[in-house]
């Protein structure tokens, strides 16, 4: 080959090498710019979701600042959200309450329906408050829509549409920039009354609360009705049936604030109603009886009028006319677990009064009873944690010898004690005692639950009975066993609960005689002393 030839191969196969390595760099720089823009890409979602999740935290933070039923500690498992659902309806139905009323109950259904995973509806709810706010209150509803717009704004973050959801909270912000309070700790008026009526509506518990925000309310506007009437209602609910009445002149405070409530609106039903029924316990029978027929001649359709005044009626004794209101009441809301429970309690006045005929009619005493039991049934179906109507429903079926349907219901009532107060804890406890010392003749139990009522409460009825009945279980075991250990032990802790200590530290000592070193009666007995010496 010539020199020339040579130069020529060499040159083409230079030409492909240096075409091959071109090639595979390019390559490299495909790969390369590939991995840049897919990393690009990554980083970005990663970057935009951060973003997104940040913006989704402020979002958060923000409703968390809100006045709204999302942030006032309702909680779900404390409530029988149908029973909740059905009183709501009533209130809507039946235009119920104080001014701009039905629009709070619009707003608190909604948030009804929300825990009840119907999202969709509980926005119509809320626009429809909004609406029923403008109409009643016109210029003046903004202060009264900053909870609406709260919920509106947790509402909408729940469903995914933050856009809206902080298009509400902004709403809400313009509000409070227009209409400042002076101070960051202080709400306005508007938000602490339909806090305070969200509480009272919510749950027994809850009732303190309620009261707290009317008097916060009443503060900044000390004449308003609604806040008036709030403060009375939930004063009424949470006082003690019996109360101590040594002082005539000193009225209780829920009597001051119903009187309080109707100098501003002299002709709330419901109001004249409930002093009535409190004016009862002083005595003050005249005045009661005013309020009453002016109730009824005010509001006679109203159902909370009616059940408050059969309820009246039947304290003074006017069972006819209590069962017929009642009746009456039943037509304009058949869902109403309280006119129930009063019917069943009027009727159950009824059987007591049959049966302390000598001699009665048994075929009447069935009648009323079965009676009873029908209505304390629906009142149980329609509220299913309503103690005090489980517990008068038990007892009567221990009456009628069906014991296991009684337990049964008993069974019920302590799963929801938990949320009642003591009187109604009392009355359970006396009413399970009674079940056992009567129809089981398991004494024990009836022991058991007589001394959970004596720990309750002092000196209420429910009380004395069952301070009466351990009494009488541990005299009738002495005067057939004047050693019997345990009876002493009974009467000492009886004479403990009734405030005579020397007395039960000799019961426990003459207990402790009969059964030796017994330590449960040994450590009583030295508190008492520690107690008695101090």
């Amino acid at each position: 080959m010539t020199s020339e030839g040579t130069v020529k191969a060499s040159s083409e196969s230079g030409s492909v090498s240096f075409l091959h390595c071109l090639q595979s760099l390019i390559g490299r720089i495909d790969n390369i710019i590939s991995f840049i823009f897919i990393t690009e890409e990554e980083e970005q979602h990663e970057f935009f979701s951060s973003s997104r999740d940040f913006l989704n935290h402020v979002l958060h933070s923000r409703l968390l600042q809100l006045q709204s039923r999302f942030t006032w500690d309702l909680k779900k498992e404390d409530v029988d959200l149908q029973n909740l659902s059905t009183r709501l309806q009533d209130h809507i139905d039946l235009q119920l309450g104080q001014k701009g009323a039905v629009s709070y109950s619009y707003s608190f259904l909604a948030y009804v329906r929300f825990l009840q995973d119907l999202p969709e509806e509980a926005v119509a709810l809320l626009s429809q408050s909004e609406e029923k706010t403008r109409e009643c209150y016109g210029e003046e509803s903004e202060r009264r829509l900053i909870v609406t717009y709260g919920d509106l704004a947790w509402l909408k973050y729940h469903s995914g549409d933050y856009t809206e959801s902080q298009s509400y909270c902004q709403k809400v912000e313009n509000i409070l920039l227009k209409y400042p309070t002076g101070s960051s700790t202080v709400l306005h008026p508007e938000v602490y009354g339909e806090k305070g009526w969200t509480y009272l509506k919510f749950l027994k518990p809850y009732y303190p609360k309620a009261i707290e925000c009317f008097q916060k309310a009443l503060e900044l506007q000390p004449d308003d009705s609604e806040w008036n009437a709030g403060c009375a209602i939930a004063l009424y609910r949470t006082e003690p049936k019996v109360l101590d009445t040594s002082s005539e002149d000193e009225e209780s405070p829920a009597i001051k604030q119903l009187r309080r409530a109707l100098e501003i609106n002299p002709d709330d039903g419901v109001l004249l109603s409930m002093l009535a029924l409190r004016l009862v316990v002083y005595k003050k029978h005249q005045e009661a009886d005013g309020l009453v027929e002016r109730a009824l001649k005010i509001d006679p359709d109203n159902p909370h009028v009616t059940r408050y005044v059969a309820k009246y009626l039947r304290i003074q004794g006017e069972d006819e006319r209590s069962i017929a209101l009642l009746k009456r009441a039943l037509k304009r809301t058949n869902q109403s677990a309280f006119v129930h429970h009063q019917l069943a309690m009027s009727y159950k006045k009824r059987k007591i009064a049959e049966q302390n005929k000598k001699p009665f009619n048994n075929k009447e005493v069935k009648q009323w009873r079965r009676l009873c039991i029908q209505h304390l049934e629906e009142a149980v179906k329609i509220k299913s944690s309503f103690v005090l109507a489980i517990a008068d429903l038990a007892l009567l079926y221990g009456e009628e010898k069906n014991l296991s349907r009684a337990e049964e219901m008993f069974q019920q009532g302590l799963q929801h004690l938990s949320e009642t107060d003591k009187s109604i804890c009392q009355l359970f406890h006396l009413h399970y005692a009674e079940f056992h010392h009567y129809y089981t003749r398991q004494e024990a139990e009836a022991i058991a639950h007589y001394t959970e009522g004596l720990k309750l409460t002092p000196w209420t009825w429910e009380w004395k009975q069952c301070v009466k009945k351990l009494k009488q279980i541990a005299e009738r075991h002495l005067s057939s066993d004047e050693n019997d250990g345990e009876a002493f032990a009974l009467l000492a802790l009886v004479s403990k609960a009734e405030g005579d200590k020397r007395k039960a530290v000799e019961f426990y000592q003459k207990a402790l005689d009969c059964d030796g070193d017994k330590d449960e009666y040994l450590s009583a007995l030295f508190e008492l002393r520690v107690e008695l010496q101090g």
